[in-house]
């Protein structure tokens, strides 16, 4: 039983941090990246996963895992890197959270009034009233990828995507995984030279 509730939990949050896309002005997460400029990006030629994959509990793959992955091996083979089952150069890494957010209402403290009247704090309007709320919840989820030099065990490029969870995203769950990821490996300025 506790397994499969932290698998179902699992599941939702990676949905939700793969769906962080919406339409109209809030649908781009916020994408953030970096690396250690320590690391000698040149010697990494190939890459391989982590087992088990962050999004994973139990040793059980959530069902986005494979969208996940599928994802992160088509950026990295856009650069140049080529996947290997053993020995890679880098293992990729990645993990997601949802996390419930709330939004402040800028109307919910009506003390002022609206149309200029209620200039004084006497009174609040009846609860009812659609202006007498403290927040909208919404979904947040965040999606991590991280790369890994597996010779010195050190993280050596993270990029994460930040941003609210839409009905449409979760509609179109592998597009929107596709897109996030992308977006993600936008910020990763580094490719194999041939």
């Amino acid at each position: 039983m506790k397994i499969q509730k932290l698998l179902l939990l699992t599941v939702l949050a990676i949905v939700a941090a793969a769906t962080c896309v919406s339409a109209g002005a809030k649908g781009k997460p916020t994408v953030r990246a970096d690396y250690d400029r320590a690391a000698n990006f040149t010697a990494y030629k190939t890459f391989g996963f982590v087992t088990p994959l962050g999004t994973e509990v139990d040793g059980y793959p959530a069902e986005i895992t494979q969208h996940v992955k599928a994802a992160a091996e088509r950026e990295l083979q856009k650069r140049g890197y080529r996947r290997v089952d053993s020995n890679p150069d880098l293992l990729v890494n990645a993990s997601a959270l949802l996390a419930v957010k709330k939004k402040p209402d800028p109307l919910a403290s009506q003390h002022v009034g609206y149309y200029g009247y209620r200039y004084v704090p006497v009174y609040k309007t009846w609860s009812s009233y659609r202006y007498d709320k403290d927040a909208d919840q919404y979904a947040e989820g965040t999606l991590n990828i991280d790369l890994v030099d597996p010779r010195t065990n050190t993280l050596v490029w993270e990029g994460v995507a930040i941003g609210e969870v839409t009905d449409k995203g979760l509609a179109e769950l592998e597009t929107s995984i596709n897109r996030v990821i992308g977006e993600i490996f936008e910020k990763y300025p580094f490719s194999v030279k041939p």
